[in-house]
């Protein structure tokens, strides 16, 4: 295991009928806070964003790898958000885990939104990062889509850094060597058939009907320069999640979590660490009754 991996718990949990690989942080350590479930990125292992988990100590984490991704093992039959949904909510209960803050990143950022309108109970607040509103989305740059179809981008630290600007966009003051190194080095190649089901899965869906029905408090992340999910699509949501703010990272591309780490930290600690509104209350009263 890396050294990156090093605080987690890693296990293999057979949910739903799918065998997950599954990461938690703390879990078992008294806290404050409720723990977070994490949605990842289109074609991510857990080890793309368990520097996430690293960076916040004071908070359980739990995350996967969808089938097919990372060390799960492929799929046998396509899934789509409200299963996959369930089967997120199935394996909270198998790590006695009622509710949770829920967060997503790009297409994880639609899974997270699906499960908060599907499972309002199990989510308390809902942080969405990088992403959009599923087919009625505003695209990206063409330029940027084209190099994503490439797996090399997966493989070949090469052709990330010569790639990394048009596929990503932003600005990383740590610069390119810190931006290869630091995500090249912790993803691993979907398999085929896990990335084309990942695809599949949110074909024809979009959020936008029920997002005014969305009554959680939502926190929405975009970076300015990002290249794959343009920022208007966060206004999108903005403008469409009644108790909705947004905070778009200066310089920041579609790995401003990564790249803007600190900053995007800062921002989701206040999120979450700010005091229940007299609305989260009666829900929770509501849901209890």
């Amino acid at each position: 295991m890396s050294d990156l991996m090093k605080n987690a718990s890693v296990t293999m949990e057979e949910v739903a009928g799918r065998t997950l690989r599954t990461a938690t942080w703390r879990l078992n350590e008294p806290s404050e806070h409720l723990p977070i479930l994490f949605f990842n990125g289109i074609g991510a292992n857990i080890e793309a964003v368990a520097p996430l988990a690293e960076a916040m100590p004071e908070r359980g984490f739990i995350m996967f790898d969808m089938p097919g991704v990372g060390e799960s093992p492929d799929p046998v039959i396509p899934y789509n958000p409200f299963t996959m949904s369930w089967t997120a909510a199935e394996l909270l209960g198998r790590f006695g885990l009622g509710d949770v803050d829920v967060m997503g990143v790009s297409w994880g950022g639609a899974m997270a939104q699906h499960f908060a309108l599907q499972h309002p109970a199990r989510t308390r607040r809902l942080t969405l990062i990088a992403t959009t509103p599923g087919m009625a989305m505003v695209p990206g740059n063409p330029a940027a889509f084209t190099k994503m179809a490439n797996p090399r981008r997966y493989i070949d630290p090469e052709f990330m850094n010569e790639h990394f600007a048009t596929l990503y966009g932003g600005v990383d003051a740590d610069g390119a060597a810190h931006q290869k190194d630091s995500h090249i080095g912790r993803l691993k190649p979907p398999s085929p058939r896990g990335y084309m089901y990942q695809l599949l899965c949110m074909l024809g869906w979009t959020s936008l009907p029920a997002l005014p029905f969305l009554k959680k408090e939502t926190l929405i992340m975009m970076g300015e320069d990002d290249q794959i999910v343009r920022p208007i699509n966060g206004q999108i949501l903005k403008a469409m999640i009644p108790n909705a703010r947004i905070q778009m990272f200066e310089g920041g591309g579609h790995l401003f979590l990564l790249t803007h780490a600190d900053e995007s930290v800062a921002a989701i600690r206040e999120f979450l660490d700010a005091p229940e509104t007299d609305e989260e209350k009666s829900r929770l009263e509501a849901y209890a009754a």
